[in-house]
């Protein structure tokens, strides 16, 4: 996550994959939660930085981030398992 230690991308990659959770209403466990978040700030801006150029910053830039990269995770992954 940029501009985030360590300790702060779990906290707020904990919370970013909680609320994704609540909002997509599915039911996973705190280590899933952070890794969707963190995983989906790293999407959400990669495509930021695609689209626009740049990425969003700080810690409310990021746990946005890690929100609607979580859902489209959360999504994705809904999709693929019901494919098969």
């Amino acid at each position: 996550m940029t501009g985030l230690g360590w300790f702060a991308a779990l906290i707020v990659g904990a919370l970013a994959g909680w609320i994704a959770e609540k909002i997509m209403k599915r039911d996973h466990g705190l280590l899933l939660n952070i890794f969707m978040g963190i995983v989906g700030a790293m999407l959400f801006n990669a495509i930021l930085g695609f689209i626009f150029g740049s990425s969003l910053g700080g810690w409310i830039g990021q746990l946005f981030a890690g929100v609607v990269g979580a859902c489209i995770l959360i999504a994705a992954i809904n999709a693929f398992r019901s494919r098969s």
